[in-house]
């Protein structure tokens, strides 16, 4: 099997990671928001912290793909290139007419690996080779001042919202902010046309052609039979209603769906950057999503037999719902920074509780968090494989946000 995802901490053999490149040198002050970016990394720093990354991956025995690399492998013909190019130029929206077939045309002239470079990391205006001759249109003239023809994509090595692995299927992402919108085409090209995916019959349970967002941030598969999802500033909750009915429909494996609403700001933008599953009844958890009481509205979704196909019961204790869908008698939730007034919303902006297991009990973090690490060290036994983190770390993500696990044991 390609994908087989049934926990969020069985011992990880497959993911693809996206090592950063082009896309972050395109960044500038006056796109930067634009782009989802609150500043801008070094490059050479971010790739060295990147490569100690996926050195502690394949270390831990997990086979990496490159995101980019299995573009490039995916594109093995011009008219898989002209197919691809097609796509994407329909959805730049910005772009019109006449400059879209010469930026098409322009990029054919490339090898597979170095369309996918450019594409990823922007195509300028003031490429060599690419002389575009003006033309009078209000487009044109409202975007003269924009320095890209295709914008470049920053936010590409959170291969994580891409798409969600679920069992042996996946949901290809609906991204919320146009200036990720693009980037889930790239894992529905790969899963539709690579030789080690195309044929393979994965299950599609929810595709990036439905209507509202949901990207894969939000998904975190707690068992065989329970999935939890953010309503999030990402992630809707008209998305996570149909995936609940499309996976009890299909043969998911999944039971029962948890909802979980957290407070839709860019600090929690996804449910993984508030709360992560360390080990079997242990999940690091950012308290400020509780209200003064302690509680979360959640939701815990299962199938029905009446005409609505589902159910749902709200619930207001999270620990309570995690005791349920686990069949636990007790669940650690273990605050960021052990819930100090200072030091847990500064650890969390820096994603202390955003963890990727490796292995039951094992997960990798920023060093950069390091109350935060030392909690689950001494306090409830977590190994804790630390990764450098000042230049990763500005993009609002951390190590489960950085991977897209295919295939965990």
């Amino acid at each position: 099997m390609n994908v087989k995802i049934q926990s969020e901490i069985g011992i990880l053999k497959t993911v693809i990671v996206k090592r950063p490149s082009l896309e972050i040198e395109n960044l500038m002050p006056d796109y930067a928001d634009t782009l989802l970016f609150d500043e801008i990394p070094y490059l050479h720093k971010m790739q060295e912290e990147h490569d100690a990354f996926v050195k502690v991956l394949t270390d831990r025995g997990a086979e990496v793909l490159y995101l980019e690399t299995l573009m490039a492998e995916a594109l093995k013909t011009d008219e898989l290139k002209e197919e691809f190019l097609n796509r994407l130029l329909r959805e730049s929206n910005h772009l019109y007419g006449y400059v879209s077939e010469k930026v098409k045309e322009y990029l054919l002239k490339f090898s597979a690996g170095e369309m996918v470079e450019k594409i990823m990391g922007g195509v300028r205006k003031d490429d060599d080779g690419l002389k575009i001759p003006e033309r009078k249109s209000l487009l044109a003239e409202v975007a003269h001042h924009y320095p890209f023809y295709v914008s470049p994509m920053p936010n590409l090595y959170f291969t994580r919202d891409l798409t969600a692995c679920i069992g042996c299927g996946v949901v290809v992402s609906k991204m919320n902010k146009p200036a990720r919108r693009k980037e889930s085409l790239f894992m529905k090209f790969i899963l539709d046309k690579h030789d080690r995916f195309a044929g393979a019959d994965i299950p599609v349970w929810l595709d990036r052609d439905y209507p509202f967002s949901i990207e894969g941030g939000d998904v975190l598969v707690l068992s065989t039979e329970a999935i939890a999802i953010g309503i999030s500033e990402r992630t809707s909750a008209a998305a996570i209603e149909q995936l609940a009915k499309n996976l009890f429909a299909g043969e998911s494996g999944v039971k029962r769906v948890l909802a979980v609403d957290i407070p839709k700001e860019r600090a929690s933008m996804h449910l993984d950057t508030v709360f992560t599953m360390l080990d079997h009844n242990k999940f690091t958890i950012h308290t400020d999503i509780f209200d003064k009481h302690g509680e979360i509205d959640s939701y815990i979704i299962e199938h029905s037999d009446c005409d609505a196909a589902i159910k749902i019961k709200p619930l207001k204790k999270l620990k309570a719902a995690l005791m349920e869908l686990l069949e636990l008698d007790e669940v650690e939730l273990i605050p960021c920074a052990g819930g100090d007034v200072i030091a847990g919303p500064r650890e969390q902006w820096s994603d202390g509780s955003n963890t990727l297991a490796v292995a039951p009990g094992v997960v990798i973090t920023y060093d950069r968090n390091y109350v935060t690490n030392r909690i689950f060290r001494e306090d409830y036994g977590i190994e804790v494989l630390e990764i450098p983190s000042s230049e990763l770390s500005r993009g609002r993500g951390g190590p489960r946000c950085m991977s897209l696990p295919l295939y965990r044991e």
